[in-house]
């Protein structure tokens, strides 16, 4: 059995299916080597997620050759695989007729999103050639924010009347040629263009052919507003485990639909954002160019500078004491590291609690309970050990104690502003994964040297 599976890897090896380590190898080596009929011939039979993650692994003129090296033959769909920062630069790097080709195959999310990172002059030659009907629809959706469903909605649907049989409808499925390419509901709208039903695909398969659709839709169903933000149409999709949903205007009329794949991207987005927010760096800081990942990263190594100064003040406090006794120079910063990392963890699990709509004020209060004594019970246990370890470490009892309790404080401290900071900047509408780092930093750093410093000033001095 054994033999067969490493004969059966062995195989699929030897085929290069997918982005795997020969076709990698086999790329670097034919960028190196310059041979474009070479490279042509592995990264060809790519598919398009494939062929974008290897674009994205590559800079400069070697990313430009592996765009180019496939000229009229590039899959329009890898456009929609790119992340934001790369596109921007393939999209230079494409000639005006490869453009035209790749607005007129893909689905109008992904034209509005591929269109929208263009220059104005750009973006309107090439709305010039698309079919006046569906340059209107790109033009509409353009003018929604860039987080908002209007963006993130395709305009091409499926529907029918609300007076159909389902045999009137297998037969517009069969023999209308202007379909999406993937769908997987039926939009059942009413005389004014309201949507009054929702119909899967397999409940209209299931069905005889006299039954009217009307009496098998459902009419419990969610709409989404087209102004909705994003983040909360993905909500919508997680909590109610939707496939597809239609995107409706201020007045309740029909305008696109929002599919399961692209709430994906959202959520992924959206993760990728606030992790990114909590260490204070740009969601495009891995595609990013040097100077502006330098910039981005810049106002925020600001603020941590000032944190630190004022918590450097508050040990420029107890200068004195620190000279007499060195112990204490040596082990403050186990004070506040600890408070710091306990903080972290509190932190995260309140960011993304509030991101998910988990932490909301019903349970704050009883999460902020927890989590304080989390951080009394961790406080008391490592108190113990540090107290220990210092102990043995100088001899000094005194010292031992004084460290054992600042660690208490210091880790109750982190538990409750690790749950007060998330959940108040975002009572005030601010994004606690952004500024959230910075005011706990500061409130561990300056609690832990403040207690131990002072404690140890207070009984040893």
């Amino acid at each position: 059995m054994v033999r067969e599976v490493e004969g059966y890897k062995s195989a699929e090896h030897t085929k290069m299916y997918g982005l795997t380590r020969d076709v990698e190898r086999g790329v670097r080596m034919a960028l190196d080597e310059g041979n474009g009929r070479r490279l042509y011939r592995l990264i060809r039979p790519l598919h398009s997620a494939d062929f974008a993650d290897l674009v994205e692994r590559y800079s400069g003129q070697e990313r430009r050759l592996l765009v180019t090296v496939v000229g009229k033959y590039f899959d329009p769909d890898i456009l929609a695989e790119l992340d934001h920062a790369v596109r921007e630069e393939v999209l230079t790097y494409l000639s005006e007729e490869v453009l035209i080709r790749a607005v007129s195959a893909l689905p109008s999310d992904d034209v509005v999103e591929v269109i929208g990172e263009l220059d104005a002059d750009r973006q309107q030659r090439l709305l010039q050639v698309i079919p006046e009907a569906d340059r209107v629809l790109v033009e509409e959706a353009l003018a929604y924010d860039d987080d908002s469903a209007g963006r993130l909605m395709q305009r091409e649907t499926v529907t029918v009347p609300l007076n159909w049989t389902v045999a009137q409808t297998l037969d517009f499925l069969f023999n209308d040629t202007d379909l999406p390419d993937e769908f997987y509901d039926i939009f059942v709208l009413d005389q004014a263009g309201r949507p009054s039903g929702q119909l899967s695909l397999s409940r209209l398969l299931r069905t005889e052919r006299p039954v009217l659709v009307s009496d098998i839709m459902s009419t419990r169903f969610h709409r989404v507003l087209v102004h909705m933000d994003q983040e909360d149409v993905a909500m919508l999709f997680r909590q109610y485990g939707l496939v597809s949903a239609p995107v409706v205007d201020e007045n309740n009329r029909l305008v696109g639909m929002i599919t399961v794949d692209d709430v994906v991207d959202v959520i992924d987005e959206e993760a990728e954002e606030d992790l990114m927010h909590l260490g204070g760096v740009g969601e495009d800081d891995l595609h990013g160019g040097l100077l502006d990942t330098t910039r981005s990263r810049f106002s925020w190594l600001v603020v941590n500078l000032v944190t630190a100064m004022i918590a450097a003040g508050v040990i420029g406090i107890f200068e004195t004491a620190i000279e007499k006794i060195v112990a204490l120079a040596v082990l403050m910063p186990i004070v506040s590291s600890m408070g710091g990392n306990a903080g972290t963890q509190t932190l995260t699990v309140a960011v993304r609690a509030l991101a998910m709509r988990e932490l909301t004020a019903t349970n704050a209060s009883k999460f902020i309970v927890k989590e304080t004594m989390v951080g009394s019970f961790n406080g008391i246990a490592f108190a113990f050990i540090a107290g220990t370890v210092s102990w043995i470490w100088f001899g000094d009892l005194q010292i031992a104690a004084i460290l054992a309790s600042a660690m208490v404080i210091n880790l109750v401290v982190a538990g409750v502003f690790g749950t007060m900071i998330p959940i108040g900047l975002a009572h005030y509408r601010l994004d606690p994964a952004v500024a959230s780092t910075v005011f706990l930093t500061t409130v561990t750093d300056v609690i832990g040297f403040l207690t131990f410093l002072g404690l140890a000033t207070y009984f040893l001095m």
